[in-house]
């Protein structure tokens, strides 16, 4: 499988993790950062929707899982150094545990 021997390819670092920045696939707004592994990723290949590791919790988790605002993969990009993952979403309802769009809502400059 081509999308496996890309995902070996990947830069984790030392707890086996790459950030995934997740990003509206239609209005191109950064939405969150998460965290993924090798297996997050494959699953979120292969299921169609955006899997994560939750550091604080030490699980897999799918986004929406429970509070039903699910990321529906439409792209998954690598960036130039191959340490960090970009997905493109079609975001249902917030992506914010907070129930805001995108965690990104509070201005520093």
């Amino acid at each position: 499988m081509i999308f496996k021997q890309k995902i070996e390819a990947l830069k984790f670092n030392n707890n086996g993790l790459i950030p995934c920045v997740v990003q509206d696939h239609n209005s191109k707004q950064v939405l969150m950062l998460a965290w993924g592994s090798k297996d997050t990723l494959l699953k979120s290949f292969l299921s169609g929707l955006a899997t994560y590791w939750s550091r604080s919790r030490s699980e897999i988790w799918v986004k929406g899982e429970t509070s039903g605002n699910i990321q529906e993969i439409k792209n998954i990009h690598i960036d130039c150094d191959k340490d960090t993952v970009l997905f493109e979403v079609k975001q249902t309802g917030g992506a914010c545990h907070t129930g805001s769009k995108s965690c990104f809502f509070t201005k520093l400059l």
